[in-house]
């Protein structure tokens, strides 16, 4: 049997790890690895366009599946162009494995071509980044990465010089066993029975929900009956708190609506529960806080905290519910459910007005429509800007769909790479990118993926010709919009040029047949929808002051629109609240 070399003791350690696919662009340094990967069944090479665009898949698949996933850049500008996705993993906790490729090791130090330093590259992006410059380092290092991306639910960058790819692997090397998967962590007894005596002393008390909630759906529900809590979300916690809630008030921000700004403010105590939500100006200042996360570093460093709670948020839930004395009094709780119902009501119609007849498509029509008509466990990829507003606001989250996007990162372009990756992990699966016109085109060249692999992703472009969230920063802060205009194609008609299914529709009445035909298309798909670009209303007192990147910075004012389905849930919340 041939003695294995460095590229190939290195697949096999990931083929360990269940990583099933790297993704990634073929060249030089990195040959050795592929050539590795072409001769291994157990995991497959799945080749991008663009490295940015494997970075975000492998992180969409971590999203999906919960385990590792892996990405891989050639030596200098291959591996540059990983960085953007590996940010936006890092940021959403996704434990991803990132190959960086080097140069020749003897000519490091050299200036040698295309020779960077990824050692010291993608320091701010990851848990743990380090270079094998020996063999001898195998697995060792590896081992280490992979547990540093597991443990700590984040980014892991390996180095390897494609010469030392190349050279033997180190006889009888040391394998152990290794971590796949979290454990639980629950805090102590002194920091339950302090939150306990909060909770007790208090009256009125709110939760405000992070996805540090994702798989504690029932402890949430049970935690918020027996203390009378209204229950808010912020963006990425809505997918895991919103759906079978009969304490919903909202989520907060600048994508918010309901009574969540005002259950956060109004309150005794605010609790909140894996969450770390980045607006600090929509959190209050003179409430008493305490946090529920399950990463220290995070505890108290968005507001003043009374107390900080080490341990994630399910396991918390369990030690503190029983202990809690039951709340009879609803009448915080009732209150904030009839304003967030009444602030539903207000802005409905903005979407259900004369929608069939308006042209360019109200965009608010085309997400309230893919939210009806997508599979019941969809997943949604959504691009930064207006397409994270329609996500926010009218996708309904059930406990099986998925909603991901660059929530913490906020980079463009991240809806189509994210969808690959999802797609991957299960073709049968629905996968719908909300695309915006301006996202889709920068990593456009992916579509391309879809194709060569028949990926069924469906891609939902919403074409307003123009970068809208960028327009509206602008305009809130006084300015003109300028650089803000794309002169777009037929994206329809390049899709088909493509070989994929491509339809555009300019016409509201269009809409429904087109994005059924597409639904049921058996490959990737693009619907083109023309949309307004002018559709969101904008409040008329905000000042330049109030806009500090994707946030209103001191105001409980978010942006009018419609609200989809969620005006029927508070609705039905009302009718079952208890009447005396």
């Amino acid at each position: 049997m041939a003695k294995q070399n460095v590229a190939e003791q290195f697949v096999d350690i990931l083929v360990r790890a269940g990583v099933k696919r790297l993704y990634g662009v073929v060249g030089d340094s990195l040959n050795p690895v592929v050539d590795a990967i072409r001769r291994n069944s157990a995991i497959d090479w799945i080749h991008v366009r663009h490295e940015e665009t494997a970075a975000f898949a492998a992180g969409a698949e971590a999203q999906v599946t919960g385990k590792l996933a892996a990405c891989a850049g050639s030596c200098g500008p291959g591996n540059l162009h990983l960085i953007n996705g590996l940010y936006d993993a890092h940021r959403s906790m996704a434990p991803v494995l990132a190959l960086a490729s080097h140069i020749p090791s003897s000519e490091i130090g050299l200036g040698y071509f295309q020779e960077t330093h990824p050692e010291r590259l993608f320091n701010e992006c990851s848990h743990y980044n380090e270079m094998i410059s020996n063999p001898k380092q195998m697995p060792r290092l590896l081992q280490t990465a992979i547990q540093h991306a597991v443990g700590q639910s984040g980014v892991s960058v390996v180095s390897l010089p494609g010469d030392i790819a190349s050279e033997p692997a180190p006889d009888k090397a040391l394998e152990t066993a290794l971590v796949t998967s979290r454990p639980s962590v629950r805090p102590g007894d002194a920091e339950i029975d302090k939150l306990v005596a909060m909770i007790d002393a208090a009256d009125k008390v709110t939760l405000f929900c992070g996805s540090g909630t994702a798989g504690a759906h029932a402890e949430v529900m049970e935690f918020a009956e027996r203390i009378k809590s209204p229950v808010g979300h912020a963006l990425r916690g809505k997918e895991w708190i919103q759906y079978d809630n009969p304490y919903d008030v909202g989520m907060s921000g600048l994508l918010g609506y309901g009574a969540a700004y005002e259950a956060t403010h109004e309150c005794d105590l605010l609790i909140l529960l894996g969450t770390d939500f980045p607006y600090n100006a929509f959190l209050p200042d003179d409430v008493k806080i305490a946090q529920v996360d399950v990463r220290p570093e995070r505890l108290g460093r968005r507001s003043k905290l009374e107390l900080a709670v080490w341990g994630d948020v399910k396991e918390t839930l369990r030690c503190l519910t029983p202990r809690v004395r039951p709340k009879e009094n609803r009448r915080f709780l009732d209150k904030m459910l009839k304003k967030h119902a009444d602030a539903l009501e207000g802005v409905v119609k903005a979407y259900t007005r004369k929608v069939e007849k308006h042209v360019p498509v109200h965009p608010e029509y085309v997400a309230s429509l893919v939210d009806e008509l997508a599979a019941d466990d969809a997943v949604f990829t959504v691009d930064t800007g207006m397409c994270n507003v329609w996500a926010a606001r009218y996708i309904t989250p059930n406990g099986r769909r998925r909603v991901i996007g660059s929530f913490s990162h906020g980079s463009m372009a991240n809806a189509l790479p994210m969808a690959i990756g999802a797609q991957f992990t299960d073709r049968r699966r629905q996968v719908v990118s909300m695309s915006g016109d301006g996202g889709f085109s920068m990593l456009m060249g992916d579509f391309l993926t879809l194709v060569q692999y028949d990926l069924p992703v469906k891609v939902v472009l919403f074409n307003n010709s123009s970068l809208g969230m960028v327009e509206l920063e602008m305009l809130v802060a006084g300015m003109p919009s300028y650089g803000t205009t794309n002169k777009n194609p037929d994206f329809a008609a390049v899709a088909r040029a493509c070989g994929a299914y491509g339809v555009r529709v300019e016409k509201p009445k269009d809409l429904a047949g087109a994005l059924k035909d597409a639904f049921k298309h058996k490959g990737p798909a693009l619907v083109d929808i023309v949309t307004d670009p002018n559709a969101l209303s904008i409040p008329p007192k905000i000042s330049a002051e109030m806009v500090t990147g994707f946030a209103l910075s001191a105001s409980k004012i978010v942006l009018d629109g419609g609200v989809g389905r969620m005006v029927q849930m508070a609705r039905s919340n009302l009718r079952n609240m208890p009447r005396p």
